[in-house]
């Protein structure tokens, strides 16, 4: 089980070539199973709001949000929510959408369900379920809908809201009278067990994206704030799940090796959407620099020896009913 207290046993590579794959195989066996814009340092990001968020839209960063969309689902053994919702829940948001993968399977899991998903990049299929509707919108901005949600769901949000307190006000106002909200984050700094993680790459782009999250006014420590976000703004019945998600095959558990070995692609794919925005205009790194500085980190990500993975928080909170 991938909680966040149980130690993760570490498996064996005698043959660190074999760990360490090429990308473009694992690639490939991996995908098997499962406008207009911005262009800055050969990335592609999106136009509405240009620069309110630091990840890019192109075609690598919608892959590996696809991939990430994977992982949640084999974390939580294919469940899309933790939150206690009925059954009949007739209204529900997704925030911060993506590619629409989450908003996609619950319209098909509730087809009497109105589901709305909002994104700043209009990067989500045309077709749809009748039931599904995909927007482009700020969440930052002032929320205009008539009709109230059930449920609203947000995941991955972490370094794209300056006023958390804010955004969980809008979200009790927009909700019915006992109505859910859950938000799913994971943390950027990554951390191990048994020591492995410290002094390496990966933990180090962890730490600078927290320095640059903070001067660029949007925390990128959401996984450890939403929890009091969402009490000072008036949830009750406010739970936590906490979980580790491995970075990389390293595990002996089968479960966690299997999320490891999409974690870890998710890195080599998403890396340089993580930090290319941020660290050039932010911290004032070159857009050479950032390559060399990742080209390490991909080394440390194919060595057996380093045993990192993310923290991962899903909480939830209900709108009282009086």
């Amino acid at each position: 089980m991938a909680d966040s207290v149980t130690p993760i046993l570490v498996d064996s590579y005698p043959d660190d070539d074999n760990y360490a794959e090429s990308s473009a195989s694992e690639l490939t066996s991996l995908r098997s199973s499962i406008t207009d814009y911005v262009y800055e340092n050969g990335r592609r990001y999106h136009a509405y709001h240009s620069g309110a968020y630091w990840g890019s839209n192109d075609e690598k960063a919608i892959q590996a949000l696809d991939i990430m969309h994977h992982v949640y689902t084999l974390l939580l053994h294919g469940k899309l929510f933790l939150a206690p919702i009925p059954n009949d829940v007739k209204r529900v948001l997704d925030v911060g959408t993506g590619t629409g993968k989450w908003a996609l399977d619950f319209a098909d899991l509730y087809p009497s369900t109105s589901v709305i998903g909002t994104d700043l990049s209009p990067i989500q299929p045309g077709w749809v379920p009748p039931n599904l509707r995909f927007e482009v919108d700020d969440c930052c901005d002032d929320w205009l809908y008539e009709n109230p949600f059930d449920f609203i769901h947000v995941r991955g949000l972490y370094g794209c809201v300056a006023d958390w307190d804010r955004f969980y006000s809008q979200a009790m106002e927009h909700l019915v009278p006992g109505g859910y909200i859950e938000q799913v984050e994971e943390s950027i700094v990554a951390d191990s067990d048994d020591g492995t993680i410290e002094g390496t790459k990966i933990k180090e782009l962890g730490d600078l994206g927290l320095v640059a999250g903070d001067k660029f006014g949007k925390s990128l420590r959401t996984v450890d704030e939403m929890q009091e976000g969402m009490i000072r703004a008036g949830f009750v019945d406010v739970n936590v799940h906490c979980f580790k998600v491995p970075i990389g095959p390293w595990p002996k558990d089968k479960h966690m090796k299997n999320l490891g070995r999409y974690m870890r692609l998710v890195w080599e794919e998403s890396m340089e959407m993580w930090t290319m925005m941020l660290w050039t205009k932010i911290l004032g790194w070159h857009r050479e620099e950032v390559e060399v500085f990742l080209a390490d980190v991909r080394k440390d990500l194919r060595n057996p020896a380093i045993h990192g993975y993310h923290r991962l928080k899903v909480c939830y909170g209900r709108k009282p009913t009086t």
